[in-house]
């Protein structure tokens, strides 16, 4: 008998596809981040699972006429009905979620909101985004993208370090044993 994912699971799933769908060939010319917040140091913070920012060009009015793709991942009914998360401020704005969870949600999703679901080791478009226009700045977009990036950088880096330093130690006692 198959053993049932659990939320957990199911959601680095859906992101691990969604990663994949976003930059194909992690091309650095692909402007993404995760888990990108709004609002930070309010009592209101909004929380973006992934956001995709694509320019028109790379002139300063193609940058600025850009638009941005806003992803929300739900791994569950519950997930979607927790009251977080849902937070479409994108030009273009998409739930991850698993078809099943779909089927039951469709109604509560706005119109406007478009919708990806797995499928043989990729996402598929069930529903495409409507163009919503967004009501902050693309300054403001932007700077919290690189600000989540960052981040994301850091933290690669010091677990790196980290498996260094343990890589390095587990060496060392090696080193001694044999001698």
């Amino acid at each position: 008998m198959k053993k049932e994912k659990s939320r957990r699971e199911i959601t680095e799933e859906l992101s691990g596809l969604l990663e994949s769908h976003i930059d194909p060939k992690r091309d650095t010319r692909v402007y993404w981040a995760k888990e990108v917040t709004f609002d930070y140091a309010t009592g209101h913070a909004v929380r973006v699972d992934y956001m995709l920012f694509k320019p028109v060009n790379n002139t300063v009015s193609g940058i600025e006429k850009g638009d941005f793709w806003c992803y929300e991942v739900k791994s569950s009914v519950e997930d979607f009905r927790s009251g977080h998360g849902l937070n479409f401020i994108g030009d273009y704005n998409y739930i991850v979620m698993p078809e099943k969870v779909y089927e039951t949600v469709a109604l509560e999703i706005p119109h406007h909101v478009g919708i990806y679901v797995p499928g043989n080791n990729d996402l598929t478009c069930i529903k495409k985004a409507k163009r919503h226009n967004r009501t902050r700045p693309v300054s403001e977009m932007l700077l919290m993208m690189f600000r989540s990036a960052a981040r994301e950088r850091r933290m690669k880096h010091d677990r790196s370090n980290d498996d260094h330093e343990r890589n390095a130690g587990q060496q060392s006692r090696k080193g001694q044993q044999n001698h």
